[in-house]
This record gives structure tokens, C-alpha cells and sequence, in this order.
């Protein structure tokens, strides 16, 4: 029933015909419900399904920060964690079943290289977790948190926007917790659903004193994470879990930084300016080359990277509001809860983006 409820929603965008509805009893309705088309391939209609909205663009190999080594995001992850263990004695790292490596392979062997009082386990309690981290924090170590996904971040909403954004303005600046950074997987892979998929970056983008990142490749995520880790300020880094195995680049095996509320011109352009953090990046990208292929539009890709505090030189340099020649558009998900087999609906891909270059240049 459920596969037949997805053909008839697709509608037209599905190239399968649908012919001999049985009228079978119901005992047999399942297996003789529709005849397909030979046109019409299930396997190939799931894959398709699931399949990434965007292509990974890795960036020029970086040449400043010495040898580099292949590596996928996670790989940059535990990279930019080593790095730190082994430069900072004080540093810990813990969070659920990060001791075993994690659910997506970020702390793999690093509980075997630095010890278990290092990189340890804790409770399936996310306001614990930031808790104890913010304690950590205030003793003078560099705590570094996991939470296991970003949808489950809410539990410790108080603790990071209540204690941690606070801790150095309630002191008069005699104590902090600066040297608190909260790791967590963010966004949708295709079919996560309601608890897997969020991306809650907006929750924090108001609150003084934390500073929240988004990443869009391994080079990017090893830099600043290793920025945030040394950052005085709580920081909150979010990494995209769909790019932890398709996004690969060369990386800096070395410790290296890129600096924090930067934003970064990734493609240059005169007509539309894209704004765009994470995975959102590529998908800005694909749908610059269309503007320019299909509209004769110029369009600017800016990787925002800091969410807060956000780069405004950057992304409003010249006064820029004053001269707009059409409103600001923004291309999001719906007011809904993530779906499931509707995530393809759902998230803000390439079309749906170049519909609003459309109706701003229409305007």
C-alpha cells in the first residue's frame, strides 16, 4: 500500500504507467495491487530516491599549510581532534559512544591512542553532556562535546544558551567557559526523517556570546573546528553527515586554522549573490552554472561558514541594501516536520533555488 501511495502522489514526476489494478480479495491485494510498465524500474526509482540533491566540489588543494593527505570529512574531523589530543594535554573528549569511535567514525581510535580518561563515553543525557562540559570548561581544560546528532541538541538547549552564552557576562568576566566546543552531525541524507535530518542552526543564531559553524568540506571542517577548539568563546560546530563520505580533498595533515566569522566569495558574480552554509554550498554552485547557462545571470556563491556572528562586510559590502533592484528571497525547507519518503520534496534543491533566481530577476 505504502508503494502504491508513492506512485500515485509522484504524479507526473514519475515515468511509470499504471495499468490492471487487481480487485482481487484482500488477502492477495499485496503482492497483485499494480502492474508496473517494463519502462518503470523500482530499484532504480528508490536509488534515485535517496540519491544526493547536489555533486561534492572540492576546493584547489590548499599549499600553505604544508603536506596534505586524502582524506573524507569524518577523516578531517578525527584528524582536527588528534591534532588537538596531541598539542593539548588538558584536552577530553566525550559524548555518546564517542569512546568506541561514534556512530559516524569521527573519534575512531583515538580512545586507543590517548587513553580512556581522555576520550570517554557518557549517558544518553544531552543536558548532562553540555553540563558537564561547561564545568570542564570553567576548570581551565578544553572540552570538546558530542552531541550524537543535531536533532537531539534541544535537551541541552538551557545549558548552551542560558549558562555557557552567559558564563563570562554574569561574571563580570572573572570566569568563562570559552574552551567549550559541542561537535554534532547536522542536516539530511536522504532519508532521515523527522529526528535525523534538522538542520537547528537557527535556534542559536540569536544568542550572544557562543559561536555557531557549518563547514562545506573536509579542509574547511579540519580549519575550523581547530578554530573553534582554540576560540575564547563556547562554539557550537555543526557538520554536515552527508558529506562525511562524499565530500573528499586533499587535507593538511597538520595543524592549521581558518579564521572564524569570515564568510568566503566562492564564485565571483555581478547580476545575484547566493548565500549559503554546509551542503547548501554545492547546491549554489549547480545552480550558479544554470543561471548562467539558461538566464545569462551572474551569479556570486558566498559560503557564509559562521552563522554567528555572521560576516557583514562581506555579505553586505557597499551599502548593498540601499541599492537592491529586487527583495531578498529566501529559498528554504517547508513549515512542516522533516518528512520522510517527501524529503526529495522537501529540502531547497537546485530547482527550487533557480525558480528564485527566476521570479528576482522577473521582478
Amino acid at each position: 500500500m505504502a508503494a502504491a501511495a508513492r506512485l500515485f502522489l509522484r504524479g507526473i514526476h514519475s515515468k511509470c504507467s499504471v495499468s490492471g489494478v487487481s480487485t482481487v480479495p484482500r488477502t492477495s491485494f499485496g503482492p497483485r495491487l499494480l502492474k508496473l510498465s517494463p519502462s518503470c524500474d523500482p530499484y532504480t526509482k528508490a536509488q534515485r530516491r535517496h540519491a544526493a540533491h547536489f555533486t561534492f566540489q572540492p576546493d584547489l588543494v590548499p599549499t600553505q599549510y604544508g603536506p596534505t593527505q586524502k582524506m573524507n570529512l569524518f577523516q578531517s574531523i578525527t584528524s582536527a581532534l588528534d591534532n588537538t589530543l596531541s598539542s593539548d594535554p588538558t584536552a577530553v573528549i566525550f559524548g555518546e559512544d564517542v569512546a568506541f569511535g561514534g556512530v559516524f567514525r569521527c573519534t575512531v581510535g583515538l580512545r586507543d591512542k590517548y587513553g580512556k580518561d581522555r576520550v570517554f563515553n557518557t549517558p544518553l543525557c544531552e543536558q548532562g553532556i553540555v553540563g558537564f562540559g561547561i564545568g570542564v570548561a570553567v576548570a581551565g581544560a578544553t572540552a570538546i562535546a558530542e552531541i550524537q546528532f543535531a536533532d537531539y541538541i534541544y535537551p541541552a538547549f538551557d545549558q548552551i544558551v542560558n549558562e555557557a552564552a552567559k558564563y563570562r557576562y554574569r561574571s563580570g568576566n572573572l570566569f568563562d567557559c570559552g574552551k567549550l566546543t559541542i561537535r554534532a552531525p547536522w542536516g539530511c541524507v536522504g532519508h532521515g526523517s523527522l529526528y535525523h535530518s534538522q538542520s537547528p542552526e537557527a535556534f542559536f543564531a540569536h544568542c550572544p556570546g557562543i559561536k555557531v559553524v557549518v563547514p562545506r568540506s573536509p579542509v574547511q571542517a579540519k580549519g575550523l573546528l581547530l578554530s573553534c577548539i582554540a576560540d575564547n568563546n563556547p562554539c557550537i560546530f555543526f557538520e554536515p553527515k552527508i558529506l562525511y563520505r562524499a565530500a573528499v580533498e586533499q587535507v593538511p595533515t597538520e595543524h592549521y586554522t581558518i579564521t572564524l566569522s569570515q564568510a568566503e566569495v566562492v564564485e565571483e558574480g555581478s547580476d545575484v549573490t547566493l548565500i549559503a552554509w554546509g551542503t547548501q554550498v554545492h547546491v549554489m554552485k549547480e545552480v550558479a552554472q544554470m543561471a548562467q547557462e539558461k538566464l545569462g545571470v551572474s551569479c556570486e556563491v558566498i559560503d557564509l561558514r559562521t552563522i554567528l556572528p555572521w560576516d557583514v562586510e562581506t555579505v553586505c559590502k557597499e551599502e548593498c541594501f540601499l541599492n537592491l533592484e529586487a527583495p531578498i528571497s529566501r529559498v528554504c525547507g517547508y513549515d512542516t516536520p522533516f518528512p520522510h519518503i517527501f524529503e526529495p520534496f522537501y529540502i531547497p534543491d537546485k530547482w527550487k533555488c533557480f525558480e528564485g533566481i527566476k521570479k528576482m530577476i522577473n521582478y
